[in-house]
């Protein structure tokens, strides 16, 4: 305006408004790399469960799966896995009758997901190494300890029952559940193994010489009783053998002779030519 008081005077808004707006991108570029750095987000996966620690100190709380944010420098968080896993541990231990027996134990298991802080509090991440395989081998060695190594083939069932029901109440105490339990293998001494092959060998031929001695038996019965039947059939036909059964045996031999013959008398008489009685044929 001339002669007025914005004489000589020239805005600078544009130039204003672009350094500010450099500032505030600038800005936001460090909060993003600084966010970048610090990184303040944790993703919790599927099977998985988050320890919160402060200054390395466990929380009581427990992370569920997905994206938390977290204090920076102030805490961190351990993944813990919840998944069911299988172990598979070989034990050693003495049977009653004091035969080495080698088991080979298989267990599904998983950590209760929400102790998953207390499992790292008092344990750790190698809770397999420092509490499953120990507790197993202890199991084993008590249970086997209670059956001879006889018994423990012959009562497999019974004895896995019994490990299982011990090893559920012993790894519970420290927040893992045993979902499966099995006997893999029992192994023992080749000379305990050559035993109980000998011991089923012999059992078999006294089982074989049993059934044939219980055959032998029915069979001697067998004979007894027909040699009884027929006996008794002689001794019904003595009874019923009289003299007229006699003449009439005669007279029926003496019709089947008459039949057969030609008519021609012999020219030579032999002892062997039937005597045809005709008084007894009339009668």
């Amino acid at each position: 305006m001339p002669g007025g008081v914005f004489d000589g005077y020239e805005p600078k808004m544009p130039g204003f408004v672009t350094k500010k707006f450099y500032m505030i991108v600038t800005v936001v570029i460090a909060v993003v790399m600084v966010l970048l750095i610090i990184n303040p987000f944790v993703t919790i996966g599927a099977g998985e469960r988050g320890v919160v620690l402060n200054f390395g100190a466990v929380q009581p709380v427990v992370l569920n799966e997905g994206l938390h944010i977290l204090i920076p420098i102030v805490q961190k968080v351990v993944k813990m896995d919840v998944q069911v896993h299988k172990s598979q541990t070989n034990a050693d231990a003495s049977s009653k009758d004091l035969q080495e027996v080698t088991s080979v134990i298989a267990i599904n298991y998983n950590i209760l997901p929400d102790k998953a802080n207390l499992i790292y509090q008092t344990i750790g991440t190698s809770y397999k190494e420092r509490i499953i395989d120990p507790a197993v081998q202890e199991i084993v060695k008590a249970v086997t300890a209670r059956y001879t190594a006889e018994e423990l083939i012959t009562k497999r069932p019974i004895v896995s029952a019994e490990m299982k029901s011990g090893l559920v109440e012993r790894l519970i105490k420290h927040q893992i559940v045993v979902d499966e339990f099995s006997i893999m293998n029992f192994s023992f001494s080749k000379l305990f193994m050559e035993a109980i092959e000998s011991k089923q060998t012999a059992e078999q031929l006294a089982l074989k010489a049993s059934r044939d001695l219980d055959r032998i038996k029915i069979e001697a019965e067998q004979k007894i009783t027909q040699a009884k039947a027929e006996a008794e059939a002689l001794r019904l036909q003595k009874e019923n053998i009289s003299p007229d059964l006699i003449k009439l045996r005669r007279i029926e031999a003496t019709m089947k002779a008459i039949d057969k013959w030609n008519g021609i008398l012999p020219k030579v008489t032999s002892q062997n030519m039937p005597f045809i009685d005709v008084k007894e044929i009339d009668q």
